[in-house]
């Protein structure tokens, strides 16, 4: 398993949409995200234009039932 970067928000949402998820609403300083086939994936990300947390990035790659070398793959992508 690869190390998780420490990477901003924008990053995450943008990689999270490669992988199937669109922009469902956003609330206050947090986006919701749902995916497109996979209708029971929903996933909160909060947007306060600085890196996340390692531990929040991965609580994220959980929620959106992928791997930590799935998610930076599609960070390069």
């Amino acid at each position: 398993m690869a190390k998780l970067p420490r990477i901003p928000s924008l990053l995450v949402i943008r990689a999270l949409k490669r992988a199937g998820f669109y922009e469902h609403h956003s609330s206050g300083g947090h986006i919701h995200l749902k995916h497109s086939v996979k209708l029971h994936l929903r996933i909160t990300i909060p947007f306060h234009r600085k890196d996340l947390n390692p531990k929040t990035l991965k609580s994220i790659i959980e929620q959106a039932e992928l791997t930590v070398d799935d998610f930076i793959k599609l960070l390069k992508d």
